[in-house]
């Protein structure tokens, strides 16, 4: 499981022109599922995210996680993390799961995030969407569970 995190100001996502999930300081968490992930992947990274320090304290270092700042998650479904550059220009996207796994694997994460207390938005798994990311620092952190 590769999920980038990006520290937000504030940010929505929108399908067919309706904003249907939006935070405020938080983490945007966009996740890509391969075919090789399990309920172990999910676990293991929705402790990272909720543990991961990427907000000042009051002397200036990522000192601090979310349920120290009161964020929030914005978390959005994404293939194409596991997309395959190697051959020619088009990406090969063989790695990444079946929707049907995916999806499991995808609201099994929300819902570990948000029994642990946290506030989470989503998109909607499939459709096209679109994403407004106030990104803040630019703070960008690469999670991938098969990196342990």
């Amino acid at each position: 499981m590769r999920i980038l995190i990006q520290k937000s100001l504030n940010s929505s996502v929108s399908v067919d022109g309706k904003v249907i999930g939006e935070i405020t300081k938080g983490f945007v968490i966009l996740v890509g599922v391969t075919h090789a992930d399990t309920l172990e992947d999910v676990t293991y990274c929705a402790r990272k995210i909720r543990q991961m320090r990427l907000f000042e304290d009051e002397a200036g270092k990522m000192n601090l996680d979310l349920e120290a700042v009161k964020g929030q998650i914005l978390s959005i479904s994404q293939f194409t993390l596991h997309a395959n550059t190697k051959k020619g220009n088009r990406p090969s996207f063989i790695e990444a799961a079946r929707p049907e796994q995916a999806e499991e694997l995808y609201h099994a994460l929300n819902r570990q995030l948000e029994e642990s207390g946290l506030t989470v938005a989503t998109g909607e798994f499939g459709a096209m969407m679109q994403v407004n990311i106030l990104n803040d620092g630019p703070v960008t952190i690469l999670l991938d569970s098969k990196n342990r």
